[in-house]
């Protein structure tokens, strides 16, 4: 692990403070010229449409009510600055040692968004590289490139069947 790269943290909160907390890490580490190393805070929102009889009424909601994420590269100095911010109660950790989001949980909170090329079209003929339809080819139906996955029609037994594969599973004719 490479002590100099930021990773995501989260930070638990008294309730309702979630966006004091936020604004006093990212003013207290321009204060004290930190932003090398506290380099973003978020607080993951989601947009909720209610049906009432009043009609729409759509707003956003905190996911994690009480937490606050920051990506930072965890020092002495950075974790003191976060540790004595008036509403933050303390890093989500053992023993109040701080760790760090895995990329996979990053990924799932919709912290980071991460730009997904994909190298084939529906109506694409493409080969399958690896599982257990390993060297049967098929079409490309459809492309989930939030989800990482491909629907391709395999003609297996004489019928047309759709399989759902992941993108490394399949390669282009």
């Amino acid at each position: 692990m490479d002590e100099n790269t930021a990773k995501w943290y989260v930070i638990h909160t008294y309730s309702g403070y979630e966006n004091t907390v936020a604004a006093s890490i990212m003013k207290a580490a321009e204060n004290r010229n930190m932003l090398s190393l506290i380099q973003e805070v978020n607080i993951p929102m989601e947009t909720v449409t209610e049906h009432t009889d009043a009609g729409e009424k759509t707003y956003e909601r905190k996911i994690y009510p009480g937490y606050v994420l920051v990506k930072m590269i965890l020092t002495d100095e950075s974790w003191h600055l976060v540790r004595n911010v008036r509403g933050a109660t303390g890093f989500v950790g053992n023993d109040g040692k701080a760790i760090p989001l895995t990329q996979r949980e990053i990924y799932d909170m919709g912290v980071e968004k991460r730009e997904v090329i994909v190298p084939f079209a529906a109506g694409d003929l493409i080969k399958i590289v690896d599982g257990p339809l390993e060297g049967f080819e098929g079409k490309v139906e459809e492309i989930d490139p939030d989800g990482a996955h491909v629907r391709v029609t395999v003609s297996m037994f004489g019928r047309e069947t759709p399989v759902d594969l992941e993108f490394d599973q399949i390669e282009k004719l």
